[in-house]
C-alpha cells in the first residue's frame, strides 16, 4: 500500500526547497500531485511543475464534476484565489508513494478523502523573523511585488497554522528547517520509519 506524504506549514518556511529535495531522493520514490490554482503564475513558475493554473471557470467545472478533493479560498488584496487538489486519474496510492504540498486545513481534508492511515503530515516549521525575510526577498524578485498580498499571508499564517488547529488535525511531529540538510535528514527518517 502507498501513501501520501503531505507537505506544510507557514509561507516561507521553505516547504518549495523541501519538496524538491525530497522528490530526488531515490530511496523514498515519492512521485509529485501537482494542486492546481487560480492564481496568476509567479516568475519562475511553469504550468504543471509547481501548479496547474486555471480560473473560477475551472475550478468550478472540476467541482462540478466531484473531481475536486479540498479547495482552500483566499480574499487576497488581489482578488479571490484558490488553491485545489484534484483526483483526476493520476494518483494510485494501492502501488504509489507521493509527496504533496498543502495547508493544514487541505491535509485534514485530503486525509479524509484518501483515509488518514495513508496520508503522512509532515509539517514545516521557521523562526518567525527568518520566514518574514524569506517572503520579502522572494516578493522582491518578482516583476511586480505583492507586498500587501506577502502581509496579508504572513498574518493569516498565526491563524491558520496556530497551536490549536495543529493539535485539532493530530499532528504531533514538527521538523525545523533552519539546517536544510538536518531538516531533510529528520523527514527522510520519519516517512522511512
Amino acid at each position: 500500500m502507498g501513501k501520501m506524504v503531505y507537505l506544510m506549514g507557514k509561507s516561507s518556511t521553505g516547504k518549495d526547497t523541501i519538496y524538491r529535495e525530497l522528490l530526488k531522493s531515490s530511496s523514498l520514490q515519492l512521485k509529485k500531485i501537482v494542486p492546481y490554482t487560480t492564481r496568476p503564475m509567479r516568475a519562475g513558475e511553469k504550468e504543471g511543475r509547481e501548479y496547474f493554473f486555471t480560473d473560477e471557470a475551472g475550478f468550478l467545472k472540476l467541482q462540478d464534476e466531484g473531481r475536486v478533493v479540498e479547495a482552500r479560498a483566499y480574499h487576497t488584496c488581489y482578488g479571490l484565489w484558490r488553491y485545489f487538489t484534484v483526483d483526476d486519474g493520476h494518483i494510485d496510492l494501492e502501488n504509489e508513494n507521493y509527496l504533496i504540498i498543502g495547508t493544514l486545513e487541505s491535509y485534514i481534508k485530503t486525509a479524509g478523502y484518501f483515509g488518514k492511515e495513508k496520508v503522512i503530515p509532515v509539517l514545516l516549521e521557521v523562526d518567525d523573523g527568518v520566514r518574514l525575510q524569506r517572503a520579502l526577498d522572494r516578493e522582491w524578485r518578482q516583476e511586480t511585488p505583492k507586498y500587501e498580498e506577502l502581509c496579508r499571508r504572513y498574518l493569516s499564517d498565526a491563524e491558520d497554522f496556530s497551536e490549536e488547529k495543529i493539535r485539532e488535525a493530530g499532528v504531533t511531529k514538527r521538523f525545523s528547517n533552519e539546517n536544510l540538510e538536518h531538516c531533510l535528514a529528520e523527514i527522510e527518517e520519519y516517512i522511512s520509519g
